[in-house]
């Protein structure tokens, strides 16, 4: 921790305890005739029990002393002096200043072993969530590099007896490797620039066919073996987003589709505007997900028990970081009677009708 915003944090913790001290005294002034001195007492360890609860060990032993010396100056006969007539009074007075250190040091201890046992649990988590990286990594990284090795392998032997279609087949199984080396490794780069911040939402006027239809020619291969609808609102506005995020964000989901859905499946893929926001679905007729997963889908690094070919668990999480990063949200739910549908709700602006006319004539006389 940065000393001088300890230093800092410190001296807050201090002025507070003391304004609070005094402000409790103070309405406990007001209201001695009626609730005795004694009762002021229990009101004053209270502040202190309270105060240990969200502040560090000295601040709260200075509340602790103040209020004790307040206790005895204002409230204990004869009042306005430290003097203390009678033999019951100076044993509660003692007992009060003991029991309000000791109070106050048993519950900063107290939050000192929970704060510890919170950075414990951290540090599991987190050794557990690099656990998942590494171990999933290493899932992926091994298949598409070893394909890889192999066919250029197999292309590279001088005097082998491969046929122009063999040689045909290792290339294209040397291009889904790479294709897939390449997908994971965006994913790894896109999480890394949610996480740090460096995300920057480029806005830019887009057409829904083209943004629709480059996912989906880039996953054609895996798509072949669905059935693919498409459904998009009649006379649909140009909009302003971030083209290279959303295309992103419907590639992960249609990958996603594609690896949770057995062959012959259907997906749905419907686009609608209204109110200034943007709907894009993404639905399917498999076999959804459990509630417990419905949760989770969105979690980095999840990655659903449905399937057991691999994966990051990056794609979802990915899909939520661009949407949230355009103002927008996206939900998962369960289709009725069967399968999972994906909702995006993203706020655009529109150009509008008279506004596309200006804009064609500017391209025409270009």
């Amino acid at each position: 921790m940065n000393i001088k915003y300890f230093n800092q944090n410190t001296k807050s913790q201090f002025f507070i305890s003391i304004v609070v001290t005094v402000l409790v005294s103070l309405v406990c002034y007001s209201l001695s005739n009626l609730i005795g001195y004694r009762s002021v007492a229990l009101l004053l360890m209270a502040t202190v029990s309270i105060l240990a609860i969200f502040f560090t060990l000295y601040p709260v032993l200075t509340a602790a002393t103040l209020s004790a010396l307040i206790w005895d100056f204002f409230f204990i006969p004869p009042h306005f002096t430290f003097h203390v007539q009678s033999s019951d009074d100076v044993l509660m007075l003692l007992m009060y200043f003991v029991i309000a250190l000791i109070n106050g040091v048993m519950t900063s201890k107290i939050r000192g072993m929970e704060k510890l046992e919170l950075q414990k649990e951290e540090r599991y988590n987190t050794i557990k969530l690099y656990k998942t990286l590494f171990d999933s990594l290493s899932h992926e990284l091994r298949t598409p590099i070893a394909t890889i090795v192999g066919a250029s392998d197999n292309l590279l032997q001088k005097n082998s007896n491969v046929s122009e279609i063999d040689k045909s087949k290792l290339i294209g199984e040397i291009s889904i490797a790479a294709f897939r080396l390449n997908r994971l490794i965006d994913n790894l780069l896109n999480m890394q620039r949610l996480e740090s911040g460096m995300l920057k939402v480029k806005l830019d006027w887009c057409e829904i066919n083209e943004l629709i239809n480059s996912p989906v020619n880039r996953l054609s291969d895996e798509l072949s073996t669905h059935n693919l609808q498409i459904q998009i609102q009649d006379d649909f506005p140009i909009i302003k987003l971030d083209f290279g995020l959303i295309e992103q964000v419907l590639f992960n989901l249609l990958h996603n589709e594609v690896l949770y859905t057995p062959n012959g499946s259907t997906i749905s893929i419907s686009a609608n505007f209204t109110n200034n926001t943007l709907i894009l679905c993404i639905s399917d007729n498999g076999k959804g997900f459990s509630n417990e997963e419905l949760k989770l889908l969105f979690t980095k690094f999840y990655r659903s028990a449905a399937k057991t070919t691999g994966g990051t668990g990056l794609g979802l999480s990915i899909v939520k970081g661009f949407v949230e990063a355009h103002g927008g949200h996206v939900k998962v739910e369960n289709n009725i009677p069967h399968g999972a549908k994906f909702t995006l709700e993203i706020p655009v602006e529109i150009l509008k009708m008279e506004d596309y006319k200006g804009f064609s004539n500017v391209e025409l006389q270009q």
